[in-house]
């Protein structure tokens, strides 16, 4: 059997062979027991160029094979290098679908390395992408917990950068458990901890998403609004493939504030044009059934467009009130005709159970949306015209309120003279 020493000649030869070859020499360049600078260099390219290896043929569990087997070789080069090393093959693990569970019990095996080789900051970021996997996974208890720890730890040792990341993620799992105080509290940390650093524009866009997000959660659409272009410009800059989801929450924010016509100019717009797709086309499905008021072109678009729009947890959020304003939109689209109709010949009209069109338009009496009330007996709705406002009555009460100040100016008066 040939073997490959540590060197460039391997690393080359590595790189012209097949991938099962080139994974063998490079695991035999990962053998050489030479701990020479040079010998130490080509052994770090050559992790470098296995992780690529190994990913692209989705081998996890040799991934994390090899970085059991590299332990003793973190013993050889800076702590620094090793942090980049071990967050670079989790990476390569994350790469490869279907591997949640890999990479927790990865992450899981490196934390307690890293506890017995007394390696603080390695573990401190190894155990946030723990606790962001956790989330993921829905594990949002020992997540909670093991982000709580890590918190305060990390606010000892005033680690700006790294503080920031886990306020954002403590932010998100907050969100998740639906605690929007914290949620916010730990949003504003975040913030804080970052006007006193240079934050990475890929992470000043993750905090303007997170806030997005929050503020459309409080129904505040306009400045979420604000919050999701923000994200979008930077993500954009970067290439980066969320900036599609801040586009799609723009055109959400849009659509909520029943500004759904600006949603195709947004779209048509040069940016926008680049993340031309399913989910662009599924709020621009639901941007027209709004216009138009239709509550059958709006569950056509759910039914079409599921993944992108049921699928999503922020956009699945929003879906129930939208549902509600398309469906008082097309009802009073229906019965603007009418000074007196049936709500069978409503429901048939909508098509939905009369009980259920019942039940929403006393809802809508009762909530002013309308003038009306609703004969039970007969079956029938009867609107009445909107009543014309007296300002015979606006005047009554300004005169009242003046006479009251009158009267208090002359009780103020005679009691200074009696006294």
């Amino acid at each position: 059997m040939v073997s490959y020493p540590a060197t460039t000649e391997s690393i080359s030869l590595a790189q012209e062979a097949n991938s099962s070859e080139a994974i063998q020499i490079l695991y035999q360049v990962l053998e050489d027991p030479s701990s020479s600078p040079e010998a130490l260099r080509i052994k770090e390219q050559a992790i470098t160029n296995l992780c690529d290896r190994l990913t692209e043929e989705k081998r996890g569990e040799d991934l994390r094979t090899l970085l059991t087997k590299l332990r003793p070789f973190f013993s050889l080069i800076p702590k620094a290098k090793t942090a980049k090393i071990v967050r670079g093959i989790i990476d390569a693990v994350a790469k490869i679908p279907g591997t949640t569970d890999l990479q927790i019990t990865l992450c899981k095996e490196m934390v307690e390395w890293t506890r017995a080789e007394k390696r603080t900051f390695l573990r401190q970021r190894v155990e946030a992408r723990l606790a962001a996997l956790l989330m993921e996974n829905k594990e949002y208890v020992e997540a909670l917990a093991l982000l709580s720890t890590l918190v305060k730890e990390v606010r000892r040792l005033d680690d700006k950068l790294l503080l920031v990341d886990i306020d954002l993620l403590e932010s998100k799992l907050h969100f998740s458990l639906r605690n929007l105080p914290k949620a916010k509290a730990a949003l504003t940390a975040a913030r804080t901890a970052a006007n006193a650093i240079y934050v990475p524009p890929a992470q000043q866009g993750t905090i303007d998403l997170q806030s997005g997000i929050l503020h459309a959660e409080e129904k505040d659409y306009k400045t979420g609004y604000s919050y999701f272009f923000e994200a979008f410009e930077s993500f954009n800059a970067l290439g980066d493939p969320r900036a599609v989801f801040s586009l799609k929450y723009m055109l959400l924010c849009k659509i909520m504030v029943s500004q759904a016509d600006d949603v195709a100019g947004i779209i048509s717009s040069k940016a926008g044009l680049q993340y031309v797709g399913p989910d662009l086309d599924a709020m621009k499905a639901v941007a027209d059934a709004h216009s138009k008021r239709s509550l059958k072109l709006f569950e056509n678009a759910l039914r079409d467009y599921k993944a992108q729009l049921e699928d999503d947890p922020i956009v699945h959020r929003h879906l129930s009130s939208l549902y509600d304003t398309l469906l008082e939109q097309n009802l009073c689209r229906l019965i603007e005709p009418f000074s007196r109709v049936e709500i069978g010949h409503i429901a048939e009209l909508i098509g939905l159970p009369v009980d259920h069109v019942e039940k929403k338009l006393s809802q809508m009496i009762l909530d002013k949306k309308f003038a009306g009330t609703l004969d039970q007996g007969a079956g029938c709705l009867i609107i009445f015209e909107d009543p014309k406002a007296d300002a015979i009555y606006s005047a009554t009460l300004d005169t009242i309120a003046n006479m009251g100040k009158v009267v208090d100016s002359l009780y103020v008066r005679s009691a200074k003279i009696m006294s």
